[in-house]
């Protein structure tokens, strides 16, 4: 017997390069398969090497070194339409990027609803959804304003923000007060207990907290952030260190400026609200993030941001553009009487905290919030691995105890997603698809390939 007969007489043993669903079925059949881990490298990945006559990892390490340079503080806080360039009556900011009324996700619809009769524009739901319909109030992302919102990410015109300012650059980054959970505006609802909320918060909060913030100064919410970033959050969906940390930096203040029943309010609001960090650390990375727009032929992506029907980025080469794709449903953990089938595909400005290095890329050092968002410790770890696969460099403002108090991931660099096939990974919030129902749930989510896809073409045609 010659070695050919010799070899075609011993079992077949098929060779599997990458397509796992190839090898399940062979398996199925009782037959062994030797699996490869193999994928197609990206299709003109050597061609972004050098873009607009400029070294793109040079132009990546550029962006990532202002980034990290950045020091964003809490200046102040005043009403959007007074403190906001651009603002006017008529308009309503919301998270991700742009969207008509009519592809308007069921939160965001709800929201807008709520803001309109928060604003006096209308006296009831049925009569605010005919004005957003009517073309008479204007709608955009408030990316266009410097400003990120937490889901639906409404800003009308009278709620007040906070103002944020990168004492490194002078950008300013604006964002409002966080209502906390459940039945609140950024998630859709709009009911009579949404709206005296958001009126307690712009006629007693708002100015409880604007007085402190006088006495007090500027806040450095960079290394606020660094704080929580050690005691267990990664200031996206746990916030509750950051959150403490910023009522021990205003409580004296606070008691200072306001009468005691105005104080104990104020302490007692955000003491039950372990989400309210959440708007300041996303206007915080927001400011971090501004210097890094427009630099020519960096792939670094500067916005992440979704509006519950479409999931879009910005890239720095590319200045204002987005690219975008549907938005995906999020995997997660459902509250009481809520099932998959009720949830809105992701949504929130949210995502500006992994854009820039926290949240769901810091998740190795937020063990505790998979009790939160489901999955496992080794999970967290793991997906703040991968991060460092898709990414331009570790941050040397934000690091995380158990990888050693490595830089946590930050610029996600286009060129990487696409080559890696690996795209950044979330944890957030769920909202029902309808209008007026509010909070159901909180997971995890990948961002859709599709636009970073579209980015990659966009830059290989610079």
């Amino acid at each position: 017997m010659n070695k050919i007969q010799e070899l075609f007489s011993q079992p077949l043993r098929p060779i599997n390069l990458g397509l796992e669903t190839f090898a399940a079925s062979m398996a199925a059949q009782g037959m062994e398969v030797a699996t490869v881990e193999w994928q197609p490298p990206a299709d003109g990945y050597v061609e972004l090497d050098t873009l607009q006559g400029v070294d793109v990892d040079a132009a990546n390490v550029e962006a990532v070194q202002r980034i990290m340079a950045g020091r964003p503080m809490l200046i102040g806080m005043g009403i959007a339409r007074e403190v906001i360039p651009g603002f006017h009556p008529r308009l309503i900011t919301h998270s991700g990027p742009p969207v008509t009324w009519q592809r308007m996700s069921g939160p965001t619809r709800g929201a807008v609803i709520g803001a309109l009769l928060y604003e006096g524009l209308a006296e009831t739901p049925e009569a605010a959804a005919e004005l957003a319909a009517s073309g008479a109030i204007e709608f955009a992302p408030c990316h266009h304003f410097n400003a990120v919102g937490p889901m639906a990410g409404i800003i009308s015109p009278s709620m007040p923000v906070f103002i944020v300012r990168n004492e490194a650059t002078g950008h300013l980054a604006y964002a409002t007060q966080n209502e906390g959970l459940g039945r609140v505006l950024r998630y859709g609802a709009y009911g009579p207990e949404v709206i005296q909320r958001l009126r307690w918060m712009e006629t007693v909060l708002y100015p409880a907290l604007q007085r402190a913030l006088e006495q007090t100064g500027p806040i450095d919410l960079r290394s606020m952030t660094a704080q929580a970033l050690h005691m267990g959050d990664e200031c996206h969906n746990r916030n509750k260190a950051g959150t403490s940390l910023f009522i021990r930096a205003i409580g004296p203040a606070l008691a200072e400026t306001s009468d005691a029943a105005t104080a104990a309010a104020a302490l007692r609001f955000m003491d039950g609200n372990d989400h309210f960090y959440l708007n300041l650390s996303m206007p915080a990375i927001k400011a971090m993030l501004l210097p890094a727009e427009q630099i020519p032929g960096c792939t670094v992506v500067t916005v992440m941001a979704r509006n519950g029907t479409d999931w879009g980025i910005r890239v720095s080469a590319t200045g204002d553009r987005w690219f975008t794709a549907p938005s995906p449903l999020v995997e997660g953990l459902w509250l009481p009487g809520y099932k998959p089938e009720d949830a809105n595909p992701d949504i929130g400005d949210s995502a500006i905290t992994e854009t820039g290095g926290i949240g769901g890329f810091a998740l190795a050092g937020a063990p505790a919030i998979v009790q939160f968002v489901g999955g496992t410790p080794t999970d967290a770890i793991n997906t703040t691995l991968a991060m460092y696969e898709i990414t331009a460099g570790e941050h040397s403002a934000f690091s995380i105890p158990p990888l050693n108090f490595r830089g946590t991931p930050v610029g996600v660099d286009v060129r990487r997603v696409v080559e890696t096939g690996i795209t950044p990974r979330l944890n957030t919030g769920i909202a029902h698809k309808e209008p007026g129902v509010g909070m159901v749930g909180a997971g995890l989510v990948a961002a859709p390939m599709g636009c970073f896809r579209a980015a990659f073409e966009a830059l290989k045609a610079l």
